[in-house]
This record gives structure tokens, sequence and C-alpha cells, in this order.
């Protein structure tokens, strides 16, 4: 690995995942009109998160909410990898 912290890697990991999963909703949106191939798998981590509210939410809120999912879940996993690799070089070291 690199010598970047693993807050900082979560931190573009999330960033892009959110850019990830923004164009695959305004590509699904206006290009394929509700039924793009592998929309499920780009933005999962987003759905997963919209699974807790109901389904009367506005769009906005909603959309914030999917890609404030997508960002948060995918940041967390991030780190939690990136320590985990941290943690395994340490236990190596000795």
């Amino acid at each position: 690995m690199s010598n970047l912290s693993g807050r900082v890697i979560a931190f573009y990991a999330g960033l892009l995942s959110v850019l990830i999963g923004g164009v695959a909703f305004v590509l699904n949106w206006y290009v394929w009109g509700g039924g793009m191939p592998g929309y499920g798998i780009f933005l999962f981590p987003g759905n997963l998160v919209l699974a807790i509210f109901s389904e009367e939410i506005n769009f906005w809120p909603k959309f914030l909410l999917l890609l404030g999912g997508q960002f948060t879940l995918i940041a967390l996993l991030s780190m939690l990898i990136s320590r985990g690799i941290e943690f395994v070089k340490q236990r190596q070291s000795f």
C-alpha cells in the first residue's frame, strides 16, 4: 500500500462511489428510462440505506439519502479493509 492513511483512502473511495452512483443514476434515468443493466449493483450500498425509509419520501431527499448511503457504506468498508491490511502487516513484521 502507499503511505496514505486509512481515512484518506476511505474518503476518496466514498467520493468515487458517489461519482459512480450519480453517473449510474443519471444514465438509468435519462438513457435507459429505468431499466439499466447493473443499476442495482452500482447503487447497492445506497439502496441498502434507502431500504430503511418508506417509499413516500420525495425525490430530492431520497436522492441525497441514496448518495449519502453510497458514501458512508463504501467509506466505512474501505476504512475497515485498510485497517485490516495495516493490522496484518504489523503482525507479520514481528
